[in-house]
């Protein structure tokens, strides 16, 4: 089942300092590039991943054609892709070890959250991050001391 309480909600955003975004853009004009900024201003580090903007950079980041390129743990593997196009994607989280698996508004795949929960990844779908961040009136994050 996927994560619906505002506990259960609450526990996975504050649990995750990484989070890569599938389908980043770069156009001020997508929901992506807001939700990044937005993620970044809270604390978090968003990498993110689109392979038509391979190598260029988007709020700071470096951008990545896909997650296997990344290298870095990953908390959390933020969609903004549509559902059909869902399923690969967890495929690639579950290989690169991600922990949980956002799919955002309007993005809905049973069967792909089926197969990441199956894997051992938190499932959240059809939910904003940065709306639920807002809701939840949750602190910024304080970045490790290391």
């Amino acid at each position: 089942m996927p994560l619906t309480t505002d506990d259960e909600i609450r526990d996975l955003l504050n649990g995750a300092r990484t989070i890569a975004m599938v389908g980043a853009s770069d156009s001020p004009n997508r929901a992506s590039w807001g939700v990044m900024a937005a993620l970044q201003e809270h604390g978090y580090r968003v990498i993110p991943v689109n392979p038509r903007i391979t190598g260029e950079h988007v709020h700071g980041e470096f951008v990545w054609r896909e997650l296997s390129q990344i290298g870095d743990q990953i908390d959390i593997v933020d969609i903004f892709r549509r559902s059909e196009d869902v399923g690969p994607i967890v495929d690639d989280a579950i290989t690169v070890g991600a922990k949980a698996i956002w799919m955002q508004l309007g993005v809905i795949n049973p069967e792909a959250a089926a197969k990441a929960e199956a894997a051992g990844l938190k499932v959240v779908m059809d939910r904003c991050p940065k709306i639920e961040m807002r809701r939840l009136g949750l602190a910024k994050i304080v970045p490790d001391a290391s």
